[in-house]
């Protein structure tokens, strides 16, 4: 599933090859021990490498390996460890040449076909043919990666070979050009293919996957601004997503040239990890690469724009926010170049610094901008960014009014002396250093991605990996010239006690939405103008472009009956029946139920409890998520917010509450619903994590003299994001709010987190301090008398090491001795809810692009049909949605899914340009399933599909999870295994015709975007406005009936 990864924070080919080394070295099997004995040393030939380094770094628990390709130059740096998810990544340096996306562009079409795999798409369809747990492609901004994560040896030789080929040998046929890219077609792909005559179907306009893809992303303002931010601070950088506006001057030749300059082994890094051994990963590599000459390749590094003359300002306009006070548009921020990031103490230690001054509720920043009341959330540029040759440190706030731009840099620079001044706590510093402690200790599954990703942006820019690797090395470091005194206090003058800066703002304008409408007609025109020259006029250019589609649609139907038997593959027989077995175990304290995990957690213990509410009112539950932030703001009578945090860095690994529902998984009319508590530490800090925990939970004083202001805070950050979090995952709110009236759950989670929540809270974000919070803050005070008790509507689970359960026996009994006895929920006045949701919902939002989804009703889990529904939400995804609604229809994406403890099943699409088509495709869908003649190959790779995410490595604190989350027990989970393992074709044809096509009555629709003609409410479409409201009107829907 390709995707854009732009912020800067994170061939296989059957040909005969030479032996390039001793034949006793190719016959060797490296060892994959975590130590250096055994492994080969540095300057010895491997396969066509060279060994140029090793490094041990035992607080990791592995062995780095830095090689060199003999041949082309190609570096390689494999890291050997005890971990069983194995993972491989091929990246290029790819410095954009403009702002054309054509780094972006290249990535999805290298996917589009190889010369070993010359299938269209194989790797989509390599998705249901592989057990992998990751399988992705980035395009960040200097770099473009191709990794993958899997814990089967075979599988990983079959990814790295598609992998491979696609990268070095890629088809790049013009058609896949046109479709990832962009063309010009009928608006509707329908239109072409019924023959429609001239109308809103055929309407001529700019299409293609990436394209859309990134109307989509600018229609999100955080990462409109970041982008645009880029653009200042690194000029020499273009935007290698790509600009709408830029991305129709890229040819077809251009993508080729590019991909032949870039994609080459001596412009390459390769990457893997695990435990699989070296040699294997060298043999096959080696195969691929030792068929091409070195060549002289661009491996520039960008160095952002100069500032030591002094400070620079840019203005930009943004769009206008409707969610946000229309007096708080603004975003503004100050930067300052920091040093060489090659630095790794340097570096460190400027990150220590900036999260000193930024981090948390008590940092002098945040209380001398946002809790001043200049902003109402960082910026989204804000912090350390070392990912370039030159480290970035930002401070900027959103929420801005007019009036207040020029005083947030003065607060900035005020702050920054204050803080010089006074020095830095060495308590707050040795609480970070915990932190990082803690985080080597976490045993991870995806310890390795987490790995590549965290090394990618330096390696691309001059920072030895090696270096990078060394933790403890630098943190030693780091404490020996902490103790010297003011060594964090010297960097602050070195690096931001001057004006060397740059101040970027967005300001809105009213029309921003129109202006780019304007421009890409204008555009577009242009575009139409040159089509007509060179076909020999106007009457010529719908009928040539219509062809064009034609060809393109018939390309990409064809593609549906492919042989595939090219493309390299599991096969269920590699799936275990067998549930793993994963020993737990269960004990009572009292009322209280406990569940117990024990395994090697290097001496952490985790922490979670479920406190179940019965009839809580719904404007209660409107409310949790705005307790749950007050009770980690608002601070106690004897301990402000800023001491807890620092108790929290000190001794935990983190304390979190928040909202939890779930289905009955035999039950779909019962839904429990609570607040989730959550909690790690080491063994020898629980009792601190305990009292922290009880302390928030009861302690928190509500009536403090800030108490008001600070919640008006909360509700104006939170308002402040949540039209870009809608921008971002559109489609999961459009999900929510469809299966909002299909069970329980659903409602629960749309008035909870849902956009009635959003609506909700834009709501009380309105009010001015000066009207008060006197009712919300009884209402939260009522929310802190039953948060949690020592009953039993309480239970919890504990994972922790053997020999430390006794004592955490001992320690969560204390605990729980202290909480009171009883949590009765009071009777609420306000929970009147009168809104009727509607079966067809449009939700007006000021984007270039669509989101949708349908939802209808089925079975519980433990349902026999439930699990071939599982399987078909697979099939329609890869056999017909991505096919329809992304290659054909242009969308970023488009799938099925099945809730199986929910009880639903739904369709969705994102960043779509095509809604009315996308609805037509969903709501038929089940009778293309119905009538569909599958293969015992589809059935195979569905199932695959599906146990990628089943049996997908754990993290250890993760173990347990899923049993005490949503009580599905290991019967119940071997039950399912079975299930699905057992399905058959007239499964899938019988599910498709009970609940997607008979079923369709039931269902429900709603679509996130620019509102159009086409909705209109004679035809039954309701329209949910989300944008501020006056404050007396409802914004809640119906009840909710729960256990």
């Amino acid at each position: 599933m390709s995707s854009l990864h732009l912020l800067r924070k994170a061939t296989h080919r059957l040909l005969r090859s030479k032996p390039s080394s001793p034949p006793s070295l190719d016959r060797r099997r490296l060892a994959t021990l975590t130590g250096l004995s055994g492994h080969p040393k540095p300057g010895e030939k491997l396969h066509g490498f060279t060994l140029e380094r090793t490094k041990h770094i035992p607080e990791l628990q592995l062995t780095a390996f830095d090689l060199h390709h003999d041949r082309t130059g190609a570096e390689y740096l494999h890291v050997a460890r005890d971990d069983k998810n194995n993972v491989f990544s091929i990246s290029f340096k790819t410095n954009p040449p403009d702002n054309t996306g054509v780094p972006h562009i290249l990535e999805h079409t290298t996917l589009c076909g190889s010369e070993k795999y010359p299938i269209r798409d194989p790797f989509f369809k390599m998705l249901p043919r592989s057990l992998a747990n990751f399988m992705n492609a980035f395009t960040s901004a200097d770099y473009t990666s191709y990794p993958f994560a899997t814990t089967n040896r075979k599988d990983f030789s079959n990814l790295m070979s598609v992998y491979l080929d696609a990268t070095l040998h890629p088809l790049l046929k013009e058609s896949d050009f046109a479709q990832e890219g962009w063309r010009i077609g009928p608006e509707n792909p329908s239109a072409v293919t019924n023959g429609a005559t001239e109308g809103s179907d055929d309407r001529l306009v700019f299409k293609g996957v990436v394209y859309n893809e990134m109307k989509g992303q600018l229609s999100d303002a955080s990462y409109l601004f970041f982008t645009k931010f880029q653009d200042c601070i690194f000029p020499d950088i273009n935007n290698s997503g790509g600009d709408p506006q830029k991305m129709t001057d890229l040819t077809y030749e251009d993508l080729k040239g590019f991909h032949a300059q870039h994609y080459h082994p001596s412009n390459a890094k390769l990457f893997t990890y695990g435990d699989m051994p070296l040699a294997d990963h060298l043999i096959e590599v080696n195969q691929q690469l030792d068929h091409f000459e070195k060549i002289t390749v661009d491996k520039s590094i960008k160095m952002p724009i100069k500032l030591q003359d002094g400070p620079l300002n840019f203005v930009v306009d943004g769009p206008v926010d409707p969610l946000v006070d229309k007096d708080m548009q603004y975003k503004t921020s100050t930067t300052w170049l920091m040093g060489d990031a090659a630095n790794i103490l340097e570096s460190l230690s400027v990150g220590i610094m900036a999260s000193l001054l930024l981090d948390g509720y008590g940092s002098p920043l945040h209380r001398n901008l946002i809790e001043a009341g200049l902003g109402s959330a960082w910026s989204p540029n804000t912090g350390y960014d070392p990912a370039g040759k030159t480290g970035v440190f930002s401070v900027g706030l959103s929420g801005v009014r007019k009036e207040d731009v020029p005083k947030v840099k003065q607060a900035v620079r005020s702050t920054l002396l204050e803080v010089y001044h006074r020095g830095f706590d060495k308590g707050k510093v040795d609480g970070i250093l915990h932190q990082l402690e803690l985080g080597l200790k976490h045993k991870t599954a995806n310890f390795g991605m987490g790995l590549m990703q965290r090394l990618h942006p330096g390696w691309f820019n001059g920072v030895d990996p090696l270096d990078a690797l060394a933790w403890k090395e630098t943190v030693t470091a780091f404490k020996l010239a902490f103790a010297k005194g003011d060594y964090l206090e010297g960097l602050l003058n070195k690096f931001l006690l001057n004006d060397n800066t740059l101040t970027f703002t967005m300001e809105p304008l009213d029309d921003y939405g129109e202006n780019l409408a304007a421009e890409e007609a204008e555009r577009l025109a242009r575009k139409l103008s040159q089509v007509s020259v060179e076909v020999g006029g106007e009457r010529e250019v719908r009928k040539h472009l219509s062809a064009r589609e034609l060809e393109l649609v018939e390309a990409q139907d064809a593609a549906r009956s492919q042989d595939l038997s090219c493309l390299p593959t599991v096969h269920i027989k590699d799936i275990p029946r067998k549930v793993e077995d994963k020993q737990i175990r269960d004990s009572v304290l009292g009322d209280t139920k406990v569940q117990w995990r024990e395994a090697d957690t290097n001496g952490l213990t985790y922490f979670r409890a479920i406190n179940t509410f019965k009839g809580l009112p719904s404007d209660l539950r409107m409310l949790i998520p705005l307790f749950n932030d007050a009770i980690m703001r608002l601070g106690t009578k004897k301990k402000s917010m800023e001491e807890i945090e620092d108790l929290i860095k000190l001794k935990t690994g983190g304390i979190g509450v928040s909202y939890h529902a779930a289905t009955s998984p035999t039950d779909l009319r019962r839904a429990k619903e609570g607040l989730l508590f959550t909690g790690s530490a080491l063994d020898k800090n629980v009792p601190d994590m305990y009292e922290i925990l009880r302390m928030i939970l009861q302690e928190t004083d509500f009536d403090g003299a800030d108490a008001q202001s600070r919640i008006h805070e909360l509700l104006q950050s939170d308002t402040s994001g949540a039209l870009d979090a809608i921008a971002n995952s559109g489609h999961t709110y459009a999900r929510h709010y469809t299966e909002a009236n299909l069970a329980p759950q659903g409602l629960l989670n749309e008035q909870s987190s849902g956009l009635t929540h959003i609506q909700y809270s834009t709501t009380l974000a309105r009010r001015s301090l000066s009207e008060g919070m006197d009712d919300i803050i009884l209402k939260l005070k009522a929310i802190q008398q039953f948060a949690i008790s020592n009953s039993a509507s309480l239970r919890t689970a504990l994972t922790c090491g053997r020999e430390a359960s006794s004592c955490n026996e001992t320690l969560l009994q204390t605990f729980l001795s202290g909480l009171p006895s009883s949590n009765s929920i009071p009777n609420s006045q306000t929970d009147s809810f009168s809104e009727t949701l509607s079966s067809k919902t449009f939700i007006p939002v000021p984007y270039q692009v669509y989101y949708s989804a349908l939802a209808l009703p089925t079975v519980p889990y433990v349902h026999p049909d439930s699990a071939p529904l599982q399987i078909l939400s697979q099939l329609l995804t890869h056999k017909h949605l991505h096919h329809e609604i992304r290659e054909k229809g242009g969308a970023y994406g488009g799938g099925a899914y099945a809730g199986g403890v929910r009880g639903t099943f739904g369709f969705y699409s994102y960043r779509d340009p095509n809604p009315e088509n996308t609805i037509n495709i969903m709501q038929h869908a089940g009778r293309w399933a119905q009538i569909k003649e599958w293969s015992s190959q589809d059935i195979e790779e569905a199932k695959i599909s599906v146990f990628q995410g089943i049996d997908a490595p754990e993290s250890v604190s993760e173990e347990g999870l899923t049993r005490f989350l949503s009580e599905i027990d290991r019967e119940m989970e071997q039950q399912r295994r079975e299930q699905l393992l057992d399905v058959q074709i007239r499964d899938i044809q019988r599910v498709a015709q009970k609940y997607l096509v008979e079923g369709l009555t039931k269902a429900n629709l709603a679509i996130l975007g620019e509102r159009k003609e086409w909705i209109d409410e004679r035809e039954g479409w309701h329209v949910k406005n989300i944008q501020m409201i006056e404050a007396s009107e409802d914004t809640s829907e119906a009840t909710a009936q729960v256990i």
